[in-house]
Formats: C-alpha cells, sequence, structure tokens
C-alpha cells in the first residue's frame, strides 16, 4: 500500500496552530499512523510548541522531499521555511513576522503538492492581520490557494459527521453577501457543491439549497431573495435533472441534514454554515477546499 506524504503547515506562529499541529504529527503519525506528516515552517515555532505544551519529541529538519529520513515514532520533521530564525514570535502577538511565516508556509506546502511531491496540504489556522500586516491581501487560504494553483473557482467545503455544507459567499460582510447574490451565482454554486460531492464518492447527491430570510421569506414578506433569485436557480438545475431542493428556511434546514434527508446543504453566508457545523461537531469538522488542482484540509476553526 501506498503511504502518503501530507505536508502540515503550521500556520500562524503566534496562535494555536503550532500546538495543534505538533500533537497532531505526535498522535495521528509516526510510522504507525495512515499518513506521514512532513511539518512544513520554522523549527524555532515547533520547539517553541513542543516547550509550551511540555511534550517530549525530537525535532529533525528535513531540506528536501525527495531525500526524506526514516520515519522515527517521537520525531516531528520539519521542513523548515527560514522565516523567523533562531527567534520564535510571542505567542498571541499579530507581528508581520508571523504573518510571513504564514504566508511562506502555505506557499512551500503548495509547490510540493503541485509537484507530486506530497499527496495534499494540511492547514494550521492564520490570522488574517498577520497575513495582512506582511503584505499579503488576500482575505483568507482559499483566496490565497486559488492564486497558488492558478484555479479560477474555488470553494469550501465543511465535513461534519458525515454531512457536507457548502458557502454561496465566504469572507465578505452580511450586507455585502446579500448584494452579491444573484440567481446566476446560484446555479454557479449549486453546480459546484453537485460537482464536489460527486468527486469525493456520493454519486446521486441530493443537496439542500438554504434560504437567506426568516421562514425563507414568507413569500416577499420577509425579503425577495428567495424568490427572485434562489427558487429560479433551483428550478433551473432540479430541470438539469438534479435531485436539489429550495429554497429551505435556514432555522430547520440543518437539522433536515443531519437527520439524513440531504447529503449536503448550500448555505448563502459564512455564518449560517459555519454556526450549525462548530455547534454540532467543534473539534471534528474538517474544512476542504474544492476546485483546486491538490488536496487541501484544514480544521474549521481560527487562530
Amino acid at each position: 500500500m501506498t503511504r502518503h506524504i501530507l505536508a502540515l503547515t503550521l500556520g500562524d506562529p503566534a496562535g494555536i496552530g503550532p500546538e495543534i499541529t505538533v500533537q497532531t504529527v505526535l498522535q495521528a503519525a509516526g510510522p504507525e499512523g495512515p499518513a506521514r506528516a512532513v511539518v512544513v515552517g520554522d523549527a524555532v515555532s515547533v520547539r517553541a510548541a513542543l516547550d509550551a505544551l511540555k511534550l517530549d519529541a525530537a525535532v529533525r529538519t528535513v531540506e528536501a522531499w525527495d531525500e526524506l529520513p526514516a520515519e522515527e515514532a517521537g520525531v516531528i520533521d520539519v521542513f523548515d521555511i527560514g522565516v523567523l530564525g533562531d527567534e520564535p514570535v510571542e505567542w498571541g502577538a499579530i507581528s508581520d513576522r508571523a504573518g510571513a511565516a504564514a504566508v511562506r508556509s502555505i506557499e512551500v506546502a503548495t509547490a510540493a503538492a503541485l509537484e507530486g511531491k506530497v499527496a495534499g496540504i494540511v492547514t494550521a489556522p492564520i490570522n488574517k492581520e498577520a497575513i495582512w500586516a506582511a503584505g499579503s491581501e488576500h482575505l483568507g487560504h482559499t483566496e490565497m490557494l486559488a492564486e497558488l494553483t492558478g484555479s479560477k473557482r474555488s470553494n469550501t467545503m465543511f465535513v461534519a459527521r458525515g454531512k457536507k455544507i457548502f458557502f454561496a459567499t465566504r469572507h465578505i460582510s452580511l450586507k455585502g453577501a446579500l448584494e452579491k447574490i444573484n440567481t446566476e451565482m446560484q446555479i454557479d454554486a449549486i453546480h459546484e457543491a453537485l460537482r464536489a460531492l460527486r468527486v469525493y464518492g456520493t454519486e446521486e447527491p441530493r443537496l439542500g439549497v438554504a434560504a437567506i430570510n426568516p421562514h425563507g421569506g414568507e413569500n416577499g414578506k420577509f425579503g425577495n431573495e428567495e424568490i427572485d433569485f434562489i427558487r429560479p436557480a433551483v428550478e433551473a438545475v432540479q430541470a438539469e435533472g438534479h435531485n436539489v431542493v429550495g429554497p429551505v428556511p435556514a432555522d430547520s434546514i440543518f437539522h433536515q441534514l443531519f437527520t439524513d434527508r440531504y447529503d449536503a446543504v448550500l448555505s448563502q453566508y459564512h455564518d449560517q454554515g459555519h454556526i450549525p457545523a462548530k455547534t454540532i461537531d467543534f473539534n471534528g469538522t474538517i474544512s476542504v477546499t474544492v476546485g483546486l488542482p491538490i488536496l487541501r484540509t484544514s480544521v474549521d476553526h481560527g487562530t
């Protein structure tokens, strides 16, 4: 059986990323683990996390993906990106140094995945203010990865207790999300969700599409987005032969999802999909970026 290599980025070295990364490597990787894990970041940040957690493990730097040493239990292999040198950042402090380290780790891991050196990347949380302080203009991981891989469109798929949640809009204000919604983008978002579900093994997906307004708008009494945009999009995709239902009021659709009425739900804005996923399984929900030529997963929470 092929033993896959995964690149684990440290995220913001001043945040929780290094701590959850080293614990993951020590608990789930190693010779007996499901995959080989190589941390991508500054070795000094890995050592700082081990010290903070009072964990006993060796840190071994590697310099080439094609020349990885044999795995050893209790040893964390680090592809050192050389941003911080021997000076760790201050825990909990936003800084351009931390942001630069976070960005560089993503760049190095993504390049390795594009070159086929690793089977995928697993990213720890970044701090958006820190990466902006370092000069990045990206709103988050998803947008950064899309540019690094040359992908025209990408989206987030949450996996919570086996069910999937997609997002019509993501890192944008609620007012901006409402202004962005139209029938064409709804159709595109539905198609993206259906395509991702098939890629990840659901041959005949059942997709529920969430409404925006209370009670689904009550036929225009509480808003017209459902009438003007969401329902026409759902009907257009239904006419293509797909099993899509909506708009369904948001206060009911996620209960229906987790009681197996659907395989997935398309939420309309960031918090509409994040809140139910994190409420039902904050520690276990996985974030997957779909639409990229590489595999990328992450935790569902921030720094």
